[in-house]
């Protein structure tokens, strides 16, 4: 007799299988974030003339910082980011391309910006994917997503003395969040895992290039006495 769903072996079955489907998801995932993160770290400074050890650096810690973050947070250690030999390998060869061939890549119209937001957007994916994977509560688990999305451009930023994109008012963190909610929102319906991801991702990524386009920015606070903001009585 064949086994179905409708069996224990074939539950048992099914159960393994959905387990390999989300697992081959959050890795593939992963090393798409990591390989776009990679790659607008490295564009990053080789705009701010790093030597190649710089822009590798740059491109590591783009890619690896909010991974490193949220496999602590959840008590995945060692993070996957320093244990899984991949990770590493993408972000060099994400750096050392985008040395080498700055021009090709930079050829693309707000290069840096579309590759940001694509790793913001597959990181936030994956994040939100992992945390729910590891029995956190949907809400934990959106703000872990974000967190992973955002915690790679906040290092890149810092590194190069810049103000991260996150604190500058612009549509980054919600966007991220806006993506994880679309994931959180998919495991509660029970949806499938693969049309879920992909549809908080193009969330995330859509959102964050319109910001870009249209200008939508968070309001900016203005400190007493300067223009535009109300003097101290």
């Amino acid at each position: 007799m064949p086994l179905t769903t409708s069996t224990p072996g074939g539950e048992a079955l099914q159960a393994l299988l959905d387990q390999r489907t989300v697992g081959q998801l959050l890795l593939a995932l992963d090393l798409g974030g990591t390989f776009v993160f990679a790659i607008s770290g490295a564009m990053l400074g080789v705009k701010r003339r790093l030597d190649i050890f710089g822009v590798l650096v740059l491109s590591f810690a783009a890619c690896s910082a909010g991974g490193i973050v949220r496999d602590l947070l959840i008590g995945s250690v060692p993070p996957a980011a320093i244990s899984d030999w991949r990770y590493f390998a993408v972000a060099v060869l994400a750096g050392v391309a985008t040395f080498f061939w700055y021009s090709p890549v930079a050829r693309l119209r707000t290069a840096i910006a579309m590759f940001d937001a694509a790793g913001l957007a597959l990181f936030a994916v994956s994040g939100t994917q992992k945390a729910l994977a590891a029995g956190l509560n949907p809400v934990m688990s959106a703000l872990l997503g974000m967190l992973t999305g955002i915690g790679g451009g906040i290092v890149r930023d810092l590194l190069v003395a810049r103000t991260p994109a996150v604190l500058r008012g612009e549509l980054y963190a919600v966007a991220a969040l806006a993506g994880a909610a679309v994931v959180v929102a998919g495991h509660l319906l029970d949806l499938p895992a693969v049309p879920t991801a992909l549809a908080g991702a193009g969330s995330c990524f859509g959102l964050r290039l319109l910001a870009i386009r249209r200008g939508w920015r968070l309001p900016v606070a203005r400190p007493r006495g300067e223009p535009g903001s109300e003097d101290e009585h």
